[in-house]
């Protein structure tokens, strides 16, 4: 297991914006309405308007439940804030209508894990069965610990965080991410974004729960707008 798989609270893109981006979204903060809209314009509307974002809402967790295989999600191009709204309508008409939420066919936990897990015993590792169910112990297997670090992202924006925000990086299907991550009142979300040097060539992600599209899309509306004149 290598540990250059993920790293916790790791330097990232707004300590070049914010001399400590860990106080900029404190709720006691001076200045924190402009904090939030000057990282969402670095991180999010930037990359949206390069055709490089890609909006991922997750679901399935509940009632405390962490089971990789229950987490679901779906996937969508993120170039405006209208295919934000096509995102809230498509949950919305479900929750009306009572029918499953949408859902890609592709696992982001589960599938990666057991192709983890199977390289592993394939390099004749012995992998019980404690280890492969206990998250914090993935770290045991080459891969596990960026799985173990998606893993608590994933489960911090479904069940809620006390950190306003933190930034990790952690190697992703996508390659080396930098996430950055935020609990705030407006909404809590993640921005999977490149290192620097291959943020203009390399895709984003933003992730949420779907309980989150409606004020993310509130959130969005309010804020983006303000750097168009600019």
């Amino acid at each position: 297991m290598s540990h250059n798989e993920a790293k916790e609270h790791t330097p990232g893109r707004l300590d070049e914006l914010f001399a400590d981006p860990y106080q900029a979204f404190e709720n006691d903060t001076d200045e924190r309405q402009l904090h939030i809209r000057i990282m969402l314009h670095m991180l999010l509307a930037r990359p949206m308007t390069r055709g490089q974002m890609t909006l991922r809402v997750i679901h399935g967790w509940e009632n405390g439940g962490f089971e990789p295989d229950d987490l679901k999600h779906i996937d969508y191009p993120l170039n405006s804030v209208a295919d934000f709204k096509y995102a809230v309508q498509a949950f919305e008409k479900a929750s009306k209508h009572n029918t499953p939420m949408p859902a890609d066919a592709t696992a982001i936990l589960s599938t990666p894990l057991a192709d983890a897990i199977a390289v592993a015993e394939a390099e004749g590792q012995e992998l019980s069965k404690d280890i492969q169910q206990t998250p914090v112990r993935w770290q045991a297997f080459e891969g596990g610990l960026a799985l173990y670090t998606l893993f608590k992202m994933y489960h911090r924006l479904v069940y809620g965080e006390d950190d306003t925000y933190r930034c990790s990086q952690c190697i992703t299907p996508l390659g080396l991410r930098e996430i950055h991550e935020f609990h705030l009142e407006e909404g809590e979300f993640a921005l999977l974004v490149p290192p620097a040097s291959d943020v203009m060539s390399e895709p984003s992600l933003l992730v949420l729960h779907e309980s989150q599209l409606r004020p993310i899309e509130h959130l969005l509306e309010q804020s983006l707008p303000l750097f168009d004149n600019f």
